[in-house]
């Protein structure tokens, strides 16, 4: 049986990394792509309490479109919605970086978490601590922030963005020989995969633990030609 599934992402590139992982299942994903919240942050007048109700106004909008769920792409995002909110929506909501988080606070091993977007950092880390606290854990996480990126991707530059996240991604490799480095956001997947690649390293993402989630959760099944 064919699951829809509405995505909100919070800029157009994220639409081909999802396509390409849920490409083997019985899926249509209709896309929904907002940008402005990004764009409106760092206003003076900006308040988080306007970003909620902002996401909370586009996820009813999309549960409303006849999708079996929702899945939720930008960290901003899912770092603003409340668990409140979900309780409202009659479709499950899966959220990226759950996966990712949920690997994070269940290991042992020190984890350098890495951002290009400043706005998802405070609100991923809250999440990781609720995490952690709620299975009993105490991660050894840190964070690092590659400047001046996030902006690249937002303007449309890919190539650009990727280069420079490829660029620090290295760098940290070194820096950090005895941690565990995450891509914390969906932006950053093409440059972790090319860094692990060329050093044999794993540097972790939020697209490799999604597709197994998706796939128990909504019992998605794969195509006859995908098997």
């Amino acid at each position: 049986m064919t699951r829809r599934i509405g995505c909100y992402h919070a800029h157009y590139s994220n639409i081909d990394y999802i396509q390409q992982a849920l490409e083997p299942y019985d899926t249509e994903l209709i896309h929904f792509v907002d940008p402005g919240l990004d764009r409106l942050k760092g206003d003076a007048d900006f308040s988080t309490e306007r970003g909620q109700r902002k996401i909370a106004d586009m996820l009813g909008w999309i549960a409303s479109s006849h999708v079996d769920a929702i899945l939720v792409t930008c960290t901003y995002f899912t770092a603003n919605l409340t668990e409140e909110l979900e309780r409202t929506l009659p479709v499950p909501v899966i959220k990226i970086d759950d996966p990712m988080l949920a690997q994070i606070c269940t290991s042992d091993e020190p984890q350098l978490l890495v951002f290009t977007n400043p706005a998802t950092v405070e609100g991923t880390m809250s999440r990781v601590q609720r995490y952690a606290q709620r299975v009993g854990k105490a991660p050894q996480v840190h964070i690092h922030l590659l400047d001046n990126a996030f902006q690249l991707i937002m303007m449309g530059k890919r190539r650009a963005y990727t280069e420079l996240v490829s660029t620090g991604l290295e760098r940290l490799v070194v820096q950090y020989p005895q941690h565990q480095l995450w891509a914390i956001q969906l932006s950053m997947l093409p440059a972790a995969v090319q860094v692990s690649l060329a050093g044999n390293i794993r540097i972790g993402n939020p697209l490799d633990a999604l597709t197994g989630e998706m796939v128990k959760l909504l019992k998605l099944e794969r195509l006859p030609h995908c098997k």
